[in-house]
């Protein structure tokens, strides 16, 4: 069962949806959902279905901040060439679904093209980076299907982290799907030039 707040002026009620229900909700219904709910992290798929990821737990918490701080360390040291993000920014994708990979990069140029109108509270962008760290609560098949729809609304590079199996897979675009088995590192290649993620912190070796 999934349950999913529902807040009103007076009062928030909680509703159980089975498995077999989806709740879909148009691109304004979401906004309003997510300004309320900002301590949910929520996504659409292009039908429109509504998805409620639940709060993570402490260790994907601690890979997640270390992530989040190496990409930031590295646009900072690049000059803060184009724009990074964290796991709580949501972008509308070219097929009308709105996801929050748990690290983002967008270029420079592509940033610069957008309108005001396109940065609004989610940007109308897929990133040219992303990364998604598999947690206890993701399954390993709907990680992969996110990563083959960044890839196919235009990202460049996207990294499938997964510390359970202590593997990475490697997303590029136009290319086949490199799986790498326990890698020291993973590196930013030409989209992020001099980005390397050591990942023994993501393992939990130090």
């Amino acid at each position: 069962m999934v349950q999913t707040p529902v807040t009103s002026d007076t009062e928030t009620l909680s509703i159980e949806l089975p498995k077999t229900l989806g709740l879909y909700v148009t691109l304004e219904q979401f906004a309003a959902l997510a300004a309320t709910n900002r301590d949910l992290r929520l996504e659409r798929t292009p039908q429109g279905e509504l998805i409620v990821n639940p709060p993570t737990g402490w260790q994907t918490g601690k890979r997640n901040w270390s992530l989040a701080g190496e990409l930031y360390l590295w646009w900072r040291n690049m000059g803060e060439r184009g724009e990074a993000f964290d796991s709580s920014t949501g972008f509308i994708l070219p097929n009308g679904a709105i996801r929050s990979p748990d690290g983002s990069w967008v270029s420079p140029e592509r940033w610069a093209r957008l309108t005001p109108e396109q940065k609004g509270t989610f940007a109308q962008i897929c990133p040219d980076f992303v990364v998604e760290l598999r947690s206890e609560s993701d399954t390993l098949p709907s990680l992969q299907a996110k990563m083959r729809e960044y890839q196919a609304n235009g990202t460049t590079l996207g990294w499938l982290i997964d510390p359970q199996q202590k593997r990475v897979e490697i997303y590029r675009l136009g290319k086949a799907v490199e799986a790498l088995e326990n890698p020291v590192e993973v590196s930013g290649e030409a989209v992020l030039p001099g980005f390397t993620l050591e990942l023994r912190r993501v393992w939990g070796e130090e």
